[in-house]
């Protein structure tokens, strides 16, 4: 998604960032970030949100441990093994602004996490948001000016939120640290001609000599042919590749980096089950507890399923039966995956309430209400519990009950975004039903007040005044 500007925050979500940089000029930083996060929640393509909220995070991290030797003991610090780092990257290819809040989460408990920041940076760049990749990149890069991998990720992520000069010192600096490696040396020139290019097109504009559709059309041009160079490279850099693992296999059977990469080549060549075969070769010699592998393994299953309901034609007789088919088995793989995750951490509950969403899909209520219950402790993910329980007793004709829960979680919600909205208008559909016609309509009045377009507002308040 495109990334925006403050002057696109709507009316709710700009008296969020008022409120948060309010906050964060008088150092009340826990509010601060939680009216910054909020807001993104919503809009995650808020860079500026995002820089605010970064500011807040550090700061209040510099009021426990300041200043920067604390930041370079932590910033490479562990968290491979997380459960939640887990969930981000099976999220990261599917869904990457799910994964960039996951990654959040992960920063909200140590705003100098390597593996958060890693993992957003991914996250943002997939998702088309490179400044807030750069973000992330530079707070590594920062730690390690030498490490060629990270530089060269930082560089493509400036080039592409247009600053060309900067990616250009960066590929400088690290072609100091690695005066032959061709690779660094290619990328330095791709990035001086695409500079190059946008500075000519833009002198001819300039200077009257061209126009600015011309300097468009250049621009979208040699993008669009820069992409398709880069997926010819990809794949035959893919296949080159697989030839020398697999060759190397022969006389290294047991070296696990190398079946764990060709597990990942085959992955990118849509060919599931080959990786599958080598992922789980190393579970089988050494990957037992390496959460990061068991991780991949379920992303990659899903992905499986993904593409095959990708390959059915949706003009064959038998599509819909098909089709629900392998959604029906995704679910049940999804279930399964998360009900052994949730056993494997039982007190991790962000899991609880992915199992508890995985159960409410699969129509499992009675079983999903117990997770949504423990789920509601996770301050993170306690509206969302508290409307999913709502609808459980609702699901269970406890409407009453359901009433009580939904107006618990209006008087948590601050502002007044679309999830409030959501929350105001099923507690009015759920009033209609109980025949408490007039508290209904003064939930339905709440959203009409705000947004008189919300889904059918709009007419449910015009018959009840017009006596319909």
């Amino acid at each position: 998604m495109p990334e925006k500007n403050l002057n696109e925050l709507t009316g709710d979500l700009r008296r969020l960032y008022t409120r948060g940089t309010d906050a964060l000029q008088r150092d009340n930083y826990d509010y601060a970030i939680e009216m910054f996060t909020q807001v993104l929640n919503k809009e995650p393509g808020l860079f500026e949100v995002r820089k605010a909220l970064r500011t807040a995070q550090t700061r209040k991290a510099g009021e426990v441990k300041s200043g920067f030797l604390s930041f370079s003991k932590k910033v490479f610090s562990g968290a491979g093994s997380s459960p939640l780092l887990a969930k981000g990257h099976m999220a990261l290819r599917n869904n990457p602004l799910e994964a960039i809040q996951i990654a959040e989460q992960i920063i909200a408990g140590d705003a100098y996490s390597s593996a958060g920041h890693k993992l957003l940076a991914e996250a943002a760049m997939a998702a088309e948001m490179p400044q807030t990749a750069v973000l992330s990149l530079e707070v590594l890069a920062k730690n390690a000016p030498k490490d060629k991998e990270l530089n060269l990720q930082f560089a493509e992520a400036l080039a592409a939120a247009g600053q060309k000069t900067r990616a250009e010192k960066v590929l400088n600096d690290l072609r100091r640290e690695h005066p032959s490696d061709n690779e660094i040396f290619m990328a330095l020139k791709n990035i001086s001609a695409r500079k190059t290019m946008d500075e000519g097109a833009y002198s001819a504009l300039k200077s009257g000599e061209g126009s600015f559709r011309d300097a468009l059309k250049n621009k979208e041009e040699a993008i669009s042919l820069e992409q398709e160079k880069r997926q010819v490279k990809a794949e035959d850099v893919t296949e080159r590749l697989i030839g020398e693992y697999e060759a190397r296999l022969k006389t290294e059977p047991n070296n696990l980096k190398l079946n764990r990469d060709l597990g990942d080549l085959y992955a990118q060549k849509n060919q599931f089950e080959r990786a599958l075969g080598y992922y789980e070769k190393i579970m089988a010699t050494d990957g037992g507890n390496d959460a990061s592998l068991q991780s991949k393994i379920a992303q990659t299953k899903v992905r499986k399923f993904d593409y095959a309901l990708s390959q059915l034609d949706p003009n064959a007789p038998d599509y819909a039966e098909k089709a629900a088919q392998i959604k029906a088995e995704r679910l049940a793989y999804r279930l399964e995956e998360c009900k052994q995750r949730a056993e494997r951490y039982p007190t991790d509950l962000q899991i609880r309430f992915e199992y508890g969403q995985l159960l409410f899909e699969a129509g499992k209520i009675s079983e999903a209400l117990p997770e949504f219950q423990k789920a509601v402790n996770n301050p993170n993910r306690r509206i969302q519990a508290m409307s999913y329980l709502a609808q459980c007793f609702g699901r269970r004709g406890m409407n009453d009950l359901a009433a009580k829960k939904l107006q618990e979680a209006l008087k948590e919600k601050p502002g007044f975004d679309d999830e409030k909205k959501e929350l105001h208008y099923t507690l009015g559909l759920l009033l209609e039903k109980m025949g408490k016609k007039e508290e209904a309509i003064e939930q339905l009045k709440l959203v009409y007040e705000v947004d008189s377009s919300y889904k059918d507002v709009s007419k449910k308040i015009e018959d009840y005044y017009s006596g319909s």
